[in-house]
C-alpha cells in the first residue's frame, strides 16, 4: 500500500491536521500533497474527494485499485484497521477516546466558528458569549477527565493516539486566543504543541506565504491580532 494524504494550508486547515499528525506521530509513511485554499474550493477539491473537502486519503493498494477515503474520522478508522496504535489498546480508554473524538468531530460549533485555527497568530477575542464559553469549559472538562482517568501524559495514557490527534487543532486555538481551559488542559496543550509532528506542522505554517481571504476575514471579525509570526 502507498498512502497519499491530500491536505490544505497549514495555518488554517484544522481537519487536515488530524490525520496528518496521527500518521506522523505513528510513523505511518505517506506522500504529503498540499493544495491551498482558494475563495471557492468545491469543484477543484471534487477532483480528488467526493465531498469536495480536505483531508482525503488515497491508498494505492498495489493491485490496480486505489481506495479513496474522505473525512478525517473515516481516515482514522481506515488506518486503525491497518496499523496498531491509532486507538488505545485498553478497552475503557478506547471507548472514552472514541466518544471524545466523535464529540470533537461533530460538535463545538462556536469554538470552530469563532476561534478559527490560524497557527501563526496570537489574538484577543472581542468577546466570549455563553455558547463559546460552554465549549471552552467542556474542553477543559474533557482534558482533565482523560488525564485523570488514564494517567497522562496523553489523553488516554502513555501513548499518543487518535483522540490526541482529533484535539490537535484545539491546542493551536487555545494558544492563539489564550483560552482558559484550566491548568491540566493547558499542560496537555503545551505537550501537544511540543510534539515533533506538531512542531513540523507549525514550521510549515509559519513559512507559508499564501493568505486566504475568507479565513483571514473570520479571524479579524472575531478577534484583534496582537502578534503574527508568519512570514510576510
Amino acid at each position: 500500500m502507498t498512502y497519499t494524504l491530500i491536505t490544505a494550508n497549514r495555518n488554517y486547515s484544522s481537519w487536515s491536521l488530524r490525520p496528518w499528525v496521527l500518521m506522523k506521530a505513528l510513523d505511518i509513511p505517506f506522500i504529503d500533497d498540499i493544495i491551498y485554499f482558494e475563495e471557492e474550493n468545491y469543484e477543484r477539491f471534487r477532483e480528488f474527494a467526493p465531498n469536495g473537502q480536505v483531508p482525503c486519503l488515497k491508498d494505492d493498494c498495489g493491485d490496480g485499485r486505489t481506495d479513496t477515503i474522505w473525512d478525517s474520522l473515516a481516515i482514522v478508522e481506515y488506518l486503525a484497521e491497518r496499523h496498531g496504535g491509532c486507538w488505545p489498546d485498553d478497552g475503557n480508554a478506547r471507548t472514552w477516546a472514541r466518544c471524545a473524538a466523535a464529540e470533537m468531530h461533530g460538535g463545538f460549533g462556536p469554538l470552530r466558528n469563532i476561534c478559527t485555527m490560524n497557527v501563526g497568530v496570537r489574538a484577543t477575542l472581542h468577546n466570549i458569549e455563553t455558547p463559546l464559553q460552554r465549549n471552552i469549559d467542556r474542553i477543559g472538562e474533557l482534558f482533565a477527565q482523560g488525564l485523570d482517568n488514564f494517567g497522562g501524559p496523553w489523553l488516554t495514557g502513555q501513548s499518543f493516539s487518535a483522540v490526541d490527534a482529533f484535539f490537535a487543532p484545539v491546542a493551536y486555538r487555545v494558544r492563539s486566543y489564550d483560552l482558559d481551559i484550566g491548568a491540566k488542559g493547558r499542560g496537555w496543550v503545551d505537550r501537544m504543541i511540543a510534539h515533533p509532528a506538531m512542531q513540523d506542522w507549525e514550521r510549515q505554517a509559519l513559512a507559508e506565504t499564501d493568505r486566504e481571504v475568507g479565513h483571514e476575514a473570520e479571524l479579524v471579525e472575531a478577534a484583534t491580532v496582537t502578534e503574527d509570526f508568519r512570514v510576510s
